[in-house]
């Protein structure tokens, strides 16, 4: 059954404001909001005592002070680690000198696909591409503390590396960036890839979560409707794309606006790499050509 999806953008805590939102689950929120972040990046802090921390954020020295201010007399024993992008994983190496803590979750940065020209500048800007984790984490690995446990559930899409984490105490999800109840998740190429997203859409579909805890924003409080919402999402912005190729449009420059009318002019960039996202499933599926052997921003598209 298909949902329309609805997106929940309530006003979340300030920024480096501790927020108990579950018996093991704590929020402090990086000063880092913007059109791209919502309202900051949400590092989580799971368990009492000796804890685990979730995406310490942006290597921002006041969110970093607020973080460890929270955990004042506790036992940092994992910083984990969703994904590789500037706004979640910068803090990590003063995070660990402050706690000696384990590095785990993701694995270094890389590119979902093989680079186009000048696509490297493009993926070092928005990554960090310096992490390192202590100890890199598959599908099903587990750390734990006490009474919590933390599993990776592999995810690509919005990047390579992606993950998310069960808390099976509580049946919640740490979902990252990968599903977030304010807006859908960016799908940027060469960094993130459609067909690898919809993929692991379609494999938390398979999962039982009574709520998700995302990168950005509040709670997703009603996972297998937002999933279903999130397809078919993706459903109508690949029909409008394909409407766009049959009415002549032949480059992403003359799609963006017409399918994304009314956006701000500084989303743009964001809107084309969705575009390209798309354009990029539909060529692996045979339904669209490229000119260019690695479809990009500037290649030209038609209908098979």
């Amino acid at each position: 059954m298909d949902e329309e999806i609805v997106f929940e953008r309530d006003a979340t805590t300030p920024a480096g404001e501790v927020a108990q939102l579950s018996p093991l689950v704590r929020r402090v929120i990086a000063g880092n909001g913007g059109p791209m972040t919502f309202t900051g990046t949400c590092t989580y802090i799971v368990g009492r005592g000796t804890v685990a921390v979730i995406d310490p954020g942006p290597a921002d020295p006041a969110h970093i002070a607020c973080l460890l201010a929270a955990l004042r007399g506790e036992t940092v024993s994992h910083i984990v680690v969703t994904h590789t992008h500037r706004d979640h994983s910068p803090a990590v190496p003063a995070l660990q000198a402050a706690t000696g803590a384990r590095v785990v979750g993701c694995g270094p940065h890389r590119p979902s696909r093989k680079l186009g020209p000048g696509e490297g500048r493009v993926l070092d800007a928005a990554a960090d591409v310096a992490f390192r984790p202590d100890e890199q984490m598959q599908d099903g690995d587990t750390i734990a503390g006490p009474g919590w446990s933390l599993a990776a559930v592999e995810t690509p899409g919005h990047t390579a590396n992606h993950l998310a984490f069960t808390l099976a105490e509580e049946e919640t999800l740490f979902s990252g960036d990968h599903v977030m109840a304010w807006s859908t998740s960016v799908i940027a190429p060469p960094d993130g890839a459609m067909a690898a997203y919809m993929a692991s859409i379609e494999k938390l579909r398979g999962m039982a979560h009574k709520r998700y805890w995302p990168g950005h924003g509040g709670p997703v409080s009603e996972p297998q409707r937002f999933l279903r919402g999130l397809v078919q999402h993706r459903r109508q912005r690949e029909a409008a794309i394909l409407n766009r190729l049959a009415a002549g449009d032949d480059t992403i420059a003359a799609m963006v606006p017409a399918i994304y009318q009314g956006l701000a002019p500084a989303l743009h960039g964001a809107a084309a790499l969705s575009v390209l996202a798309q354009l990029e499933d539909l060529v692996l599926r045979g339904e669209v050509l490229a000119s260019d052997p690695v479809p990009g921003l500037t290649s030209r598209y038609r209908i098979v």
